[in-house]
């Protein structure tokens, strides 16, 4: 579905006399396979994020390349509207706060020439992510952070996308409300392909078929989660010590 070869990124990093280059991602190769859910972990500031963006197209790499389906990213996206979608961390700035709940699923089928559908589809979406039809004219303030990222998991799915990125989706809800987003997403797979960022091991082997291990800006290892316990480096050893891996809090 997704290749990442070789991909490095760097920032301008502002210097006393001149501007400077600090390096983010170095190297980095990743393959998503269709239909698969692969999670990438790593601590805040390892670059996570950055990559994510540039999955995405949203950013240029340095050097190396990102195509999905054989294609460049932003090439890919023109042809396939509506076929990349993302979920992110702040799901409070990533609506519009004057947007009804109604409003923000129907965001992506009227920007995609779909609005004749719309209202249906919105229907069919709020009832597939567990939201009350009574929330489709509430404001995000008027609706708990879990009942919002709902919506945006909705919004984000609502053209049936080949390719979903989460991008610490779920780390800013309450545990118990984590939990239920998770097993959410475990149902709503199906056809869809997932790529999800975390800092969190437990959510990311719940979910996850295929992990990468990011440290400063490196993929410093690779494992299936059903194979953690065979990992080789230092840093995915010392995130797996510092997790509970049994059957995870996740699964209740």
């Amino acid at each position: 579905m997704i290749e990442v070869t070789n991909v490095c990124k760097s920032y301008d990093k502002d210097g006393f006399w001149r501007t400077e280059k600090q390096q983010v991602l170095h190297g980095i190769n990743i393959s998503v396979p269709a239909g698969a859910s692969v999670g990438l972990v790593g601590e805040s500031g390892s670059g996570k994020s950055t990559l994510g963006r540039l999955m995405l197209g949203l950013e240029q790499t340095d050097s190396g390349r990102i195509l999905m389906q054989g294609q460049p990213v932003k090439q890919w996206r023109k042809k396939h509207a509506g076929g990349m979608s993302v979920v992110f961390q702040d799901y409070t700035t990533s609506v519009n706060p004057a947007y009804t709940i109604a409003d923000i699923i129907r965001e992506p089928l009227i920007a995609c020439g779909r609005s004749k559908e719309a209202d249906v589809t919105v229907a069919k979406l709020m009832d597939r992510v567990s939201l009350s039809p009574k929330l489709a004219k509430h404001l995000p303030h008027e609706v708990s952070g879990g009942q919002l990222q709902r919506a945006c998991i909705a919004r984000a799915i609502a053209t049936s996308p080949a390719f979903v990125l989460f991008d610490e989706a779920i780390s800013s809800l309450d545990v118990s409300v984590q939990a239920r987003i998770l097993k959410l997403l475990q149902e709503l797979k199906g056809d869809m392909t997932y790529f999800f960022i975390a800092h969190d091991l437990q959510a990311v082997t719940y979910l996850c078929d295929n992990i990468y291990f990011l440290h400063k800006g490196r993929i410093v290892e690779q494992s299936a989660s059903s194979d953690l316990a065979q990992v080789s480096s230092e840093y995915a050893k010392r995130l797996i010590g510092s997790a509970i891996l049994f059957q995870s809090r996740w699964a209740g």
